[in-house]
């Protein structure tokens, strides 16, 4: 995979003024962003999440998933801790688009879970590439990261790409009525760690 630099600007948000900086994969012309924020260079891990792309949760507020309040959170945190890193990547739906997660949702309106849905499309149950991530980290001078994720399956795979992981760090936000079942699809077939008494249930707050 190559990825090249395109360009960066000042984004200010509700959690404070992010650096947005734009790549792009040269072979499959997809665009990944990096919003970074404070100081990001030295040798101490990075505060980071690597978030993929959820339109229906991170732009229209779908409670079916918690990838929303995950991406909100993030950030949060992100400016709190005064530096640290997200990487947005283009590969909706765990990698199936977005035409292809509404066609796993109707089916899941039928009584099929996450896992069952994608399987039933023909796909794997995560078709997730992360191996965009270290070129991008290395282009911002970052060498290790804290990540934020429950998906230890996440962490094994970007450190088959080089990504140091110093640590994962929970990032449980977001549990309601709506998305209970695709959360324990989550944990029971795909090894997400979660537990009830660390779930930030900011849906229903």
């Amino acid at each position: 995979m190559t990825i090249e630099y395109v360009a960066d600007s000042k984004l200010p948000m509700p959690w404070g003024t992010f650096t947005m900086v734009g790549f792009e994969d040269t072979e499959t012309g997809k665009d990944h962003i990096a919003l970074v924020y404070g100081d990001v260079s030295g040798d101490e891990p990075v505060l980071a999440r690597i978030h993929s792309e959820c339109l229906t949760g991170d732009a229209l507020f779908s409670l079916r998933c918690d990838c929303g309040f995950q991406l909100q959170e993030a950030l949060k945190r992100i400016s709190e801790a005064g530096r640290g890193v997200l990487l947005y990547l283009r590969q909706e739906g765990r990698g199936i688009g977005l035409l292809n997660k509404i066609k796993a949702y109707h089916l899941q309106d039928q009584g099929a879970d996450t896992v069952e849905a994608n399987e039933q499309l023909g796909f794997a149950a995560d078709m997730r590439d992360y191996s965009m991530c270290d070129p991008m980290l290395a282009h911002l001078g970052i060498k290790s990261v804290n990540l934020m994720t429950n998906n230890p399956r996440k962490v094994a795979a970007l450190k088959t790409y080089g990504v140091n992981v110093a640590e994962r760090v929970p990032l449980q936000v977001g549990k309601n009525s709506h998305n209970e079942q695709y959360l324990a699809t989550k944990m029971g077939k795909l090894g997400h760690m979660m537990t009830e008494e660390h779930f930030v249930n900011d849906a229903e707050k």
